[in-house]
């Protein structure tokens, strides 16, 4: 699954994540004094946010943009040089520019957060009856936002199409991979399948969850100093009383909360999932042996082979069924969390409506990054039920003892021939 699109997996992921902690670390400590060296000229601390498409050309984006693509560079060409491989163009440069154009769209909803504050500090002031702010201001608000969102609506549709194809390359590259050993993964269990239809939908599945994993982590490094800065207007919260960064401990916190409560309640889907494709894949496999075998697919045998399937699915609706009560219960308290931590602040009138906007947004953005894992979790489980199948091929292709439930399940198949 990753040797087949990545170089030496284990030792290409470890060293990713030294190398961006490294690069990280440069660039929070001496990034603006290397910025400055190659003439790039930084807003004082302190200074306005620039609200609109001028944010994105300010000397900190654009020397952000060069120091990322730079230190992508470096780790390209080391990788070339130490552990050549053919997919490398897409498996490195390609993950790089997803990540790349990730960022750039969280930005836009940094561009958006800080739009926020005067445009609902407008509104509230209008609502006041004072004439202070006009119809025109308001539309003049609003043409700000378009400008904004414009770019972001062309750039999306580009991200969407890269995605897709950079999702298919790295089936693609398993498909080969097992192909080239297909000799060694022939008797496996429904091997022809776990080729065909596994592959494609572990790669439908990291389209989709990989990307939002790359998501919230965009928006977790984008949205975490905002929340802070907003923290400041926040003195005090129910129970806890006068802590540091409020906002920042209560995302934390209740995020931690709603993942652990949801995988404790999900704990035996997997299996159960697992599962469910062994059954499936028996009941398939006898019902194509019957096609050319008139002595195989016999009514007994299948009405048996079915009911495991009908078990299985009875024991999956069962478990799903106090999962889901578990997550839409956490998600609707999700809606309320943020707003019961606010009213003391609220009452004070220390915040204006584009402040508590603001809160609200960037509150929302980073508590659902946090929760990566409960709005995912149905997706991981299905992710977790491939991957398991593909292991028994990782297994076959080196020499390993297969997973009991595959050694099981060939056993079964010579006791019947």
């Amino acid at each position: 699954m990753f040797e087949s699109f990545f170089p030496k997996p284990r030792l290409f992921l470890g060293s990713l994540l030294i190398w961006t902690g490294v690069m990280m670390g440069i660039y929070y400590t001496v990034g603006q004094s290397i910025g400055e060296f190659f003439g790039f000229t930084f807003s004082e601390e302190g200074s306005p946010p620039v609200i609109g498409l001028g944010y994105f050309i300010t000397p900190e984006f654009l020397w952000f943009d060069l120091y990322y693509i730079a230190a992508t560079v470096a780790f390209y060409i080391f990788w070339s040089v130490y552990a050549p491989h053919k997919w490398q163009n897409w498996s490195i440069l390609g993950t790089s520019l997803l990540i790349l154009m990730t960022y750039l769209t969280v930005q836009v909803s940094v561009v958006i957060n800080e739009w926020y504050r005067p445009f609902y500090n407008d509104i509230q002031t209008a609502l006041g009856g004072s004439g202070e702010v006009t119809a025109g201001d308001l539309y003049r608000q609003l043409l700000t936002f378009l400008i904004i969102v414009f770019p972001y609506i062309v750039f999306v549709p580009f991200k969407i199409f890269f995605t897709a194809h950079y999702i298919f390359r790295w089936r693609n590259a398993m498909n080969d991979f097992y192909v080239d050993r297909w000799t060694k993964v022939r008797n496996i269990e429904g091997a022809s399948q776990r080729i065909q239809e596994d592959t494609m939908r572990f790669s439908g599945i990291m389209q989709g969850l990989g990307v939002s994993m790359v998501d919230s982590v965009m928006t977790l490094i984008s949205f975490l100093p905002v929340l802070a800065a907003l923290s400041v207007h926040v003195e005090s919260v129910p129970i806890l009383g006068s802590i540091p960064y409020p906002l920042i401990a209560l995302a934390i916190g209740w995020s931690i909360f709603g993942t652990l409560l949801l995988i404790f309640a999900g704990i035996k889907l997997p299996g159960l999932e697992f599962k469910n494709q062994r059954v499936e894949a028996a009941f398939r496999k006898e019902l194509v042996l019957g096609e050319d075998d008139e002595n195989r697919a016999e009514p007994v045998k299948l009405t048996e082979l079915f009911n495991n399937v009908r078990r299985n699915y009875f024991r999956i609706y069962f478990h799903y069924a106090y999962f889901n009560l578990v997550r839409y219960l956490y998600l609707q308290a999700d809606n309320v969390i943020v707003y019961a931590f606010l009213f003391p602040t609220i009452v004070t009138g220390k915040i204006t409506l584009g402040i508590m906007n603001q809160i609200l947004r960037a509150f929302g953005q980073v508590a659902s990054s946090f929760q990566f894992l409960v709005a995912s979790w149905t997706t991981i489980i299905d992710l977790i039920s491939v991957y398991k199948r593909l292991q028994a091929f990782e297994a076959a292709i080196e020499d390993q003892p297969l997973p009991k439930i595959d050694e099981e399940f060939i056993e079964s198949g010579r006791q019947e021939s």
